[in-house]
């Protein structure tokens, strides 16, 4: 049994204070402090979050990579296919290539332009140099000509206006027209312009069905 030291009094075990005086209890045993528990330091937490979109960055990025590399092979491989079956033939300024999918051809001659075209050639009438080109592709057949002559715009115009009564298109503006006819097989396409002291006229063809 312990006693305080100031008055006297009796007190309990383990009591600090004395009930009677308030006096502090010599010896008596210092509290004991529960030390917190350890948490996770901004070091070691988790970074889940991150980690997901990096992953998910680079498989995005790899994918891409491989369907490049997939779309340079097929590319490559067709380019090698057309190359191996490909044939050029030249007859002077007449040039016709063929391949698997269709053929390319170039004619400097006036009147084939125009057969080419399926028009009738305006009177007189040149081809531009490097201005004529038929491809065919499955059904699909484009011919294109570019023709000058030494006449004016606008008699060429008129030409063209009488050959298409019925063109869904007509316009003129300052010696400058457009026709544009359209049937069940061919969409022509004529624009006239002037060039110096004539004048110069592109004709397109769209048909099905090769030629």
């Amino acid at each position: 049994m312990a006693f305080c030291n100031s008055c006297g009094a009796t007190l309990n075990e383990g009591q600090q204070f004395c009930n009677k005086c308030g006096a502090a209890v010599t010896g008596a045993p210092a509290p004991v402090m529960s030390a917190p528990t350890p948490g996770p330091t901004p070091s070691t937490a988790p970074s889940t979050s991150s980690s997901s979109a990096l992953k998910i960055i680079l498989i995005i990025v790899a994918v891409v990579v491989v369907l490049g590399i997939l779309g340079i092979a097929t590319i490559g491989f067709i380019g090698y296919r057309v190359a191996k079956h490909a044939r050029v033939q030249q007859n002077g300024d007449n040039v016709k290539i063929e391949t698997p999918f269709g053929k390319v051809e170039t004619n400097q001659d006036p009147a084939d332009a125009a057969k080419n075209l399926g028009i009738d050639l305006y009177p007189g009438a040149q081809t531009k140099r490097g201005g004529t080109s038929s491809v065919s592709f499955g059904p699909y057949h484009t011919a294109t000509a570019i023709f000058t002559s030494t006449d004016d715009a606008d008699k060429v115009c008129d030409f063209y206006k009488s050959k298409f009564p019925g063109a869904m298109v007509t316009s003129s503006d300052k010696n400058r027209c457009t026709i544009v006819s359209n049937d069940s097989k061919n969409m022509i396409t004529i624009n006239v312009e002037p060039e110096g002291d004539g004048s110069q006229f592109q004709i397109t063809n769209v048909s099905k069905g090769n030629k």
